[in-house]
């Protein structure tokens, strides 16, 4: 169902995972002109650890499009279910703003379509996805629980930030980062801009990325109740839906606990800098004084 249109320069960094002996044929037998990296399955990963949302996983990745006047730059983890992006300029496309470039591909032709996501991505995605048509719908973290709602909802596209992108348009509803890599290049072969300007007309906004607190697994769930409870009684807007995201007139919060590891995850969203520190200096004293308590 892949149709690349024009040949694209493409540089595939598999980090020695499972994708080594397929995503670069693949991409090639789709017309693109690809060079790709560390192909060679083993399981000691020994060139870098194989997650492509984490910037110094990816920075032989990042230095080879910059160096080759690549398109695109694609990474993909060891079981090649997530996927990471670089632009031409070298930047990473984080996974809500590739969720968002696949949402407006979709919704041209699923106009009003469901799109699922994590509460960890920007307001921007969804903002972006009603503003072209979409339906879309904020879920729990973690991919058996998007691709369970994507089935409920009768979603056609679903996501996460760290990379797990799910296609039931044309695909089977499941998180294929190879098929993923497909879907992009085949945006990319249809315009006439680069992948930096995909996007380049949503709003900038400043975030943080995942901020980890060590937190006992038997309080961890109750000092996130803790901390809702608290901004509940100041009439704070939350949505409840995995731990506790706020929504402020000019940002957003978010703090929940790990469905697998003793830490809080903390995630904060803002129009400026200085805002964006100010929200993530509420919320972390509220945090730290709350786990301190129960300690």
């Amino acid at each position: 169902h892949l149709l690349v249109d024009k040949p694209l320069k493409v540089i595939v960094d598999s980090g020695n995972g499972t994708a080594g002996p397929v995503a670069p044929d693949i991409y090639r037998r789709l017309g693109c002109n690809v060079i790709s990296l560390f192909e060679e399955m083993d399981g000691t990963f020994p060139n870098h650890h194989p997650d492509p949302t984490v910037e110094q996983n990816i920075e032989t990745l990042i230095r080879k499009v910059i160096d080759e006047k690549a398109d695109v730059g694609i990474g993909f983890d060891g079981d090649s279910d997530r996927i990471g992006a670089i632009d031409e300029n070298g930047n990473i496309v984080w996974g809500d703003q590739l969720l968002m470039i696949f949402s407006r591909s979709l919704l041209k032709e699923h106009p009003g379509a469901t799109v699922i996501s994590e509460v960890k991505s920007s307001k921007n995605f969804y903002d972006d996805v009603r503003k072209h048509g979409g339906n879309p719908i904020m879920w729990k973290t973690g991919h058996s629980l998007i691709k369970e709602k994507m089935r409920e909802e009768n979603a056609l596209l679903g996501g996460e930030m760290s990379g797990h992108m799910f296609f039931a348009d044309k695909y089977f509803g499941y998180d294929d980062a190879i098929y993923a890599g497909g879907r992009l290049l085949e945006i990319l072969s249809q315009t006439d801009k680069h992948l930096s300007e995909l996007i380049s007309d949503v709003p900038p906004v400043y975030n943080t990325p995942e901020i980890r607190i060590d937190c006992p697994d038997d309080k961890k769930f109750e000092i996130v109740e803790n901390v809702k409870h608290y901004f509940d009684k100041k009439k704070c807007d939350i949505n409840d839906i995995d731990g506790m995201r706020i929504t402020f007139e000019d940002g957003w919060a978010l703090v929940r606990a790990s469905n697998t590891q003793p830490v809080l995850v903390l995630r904060f969203e803002s129009t400026t800098e200085q805002r964006l520190g100010e929200i993530k200096d509420m919320i972390m004293r509220k945090v730290e004084e709350f786990i301190k308590a129960a300690s």
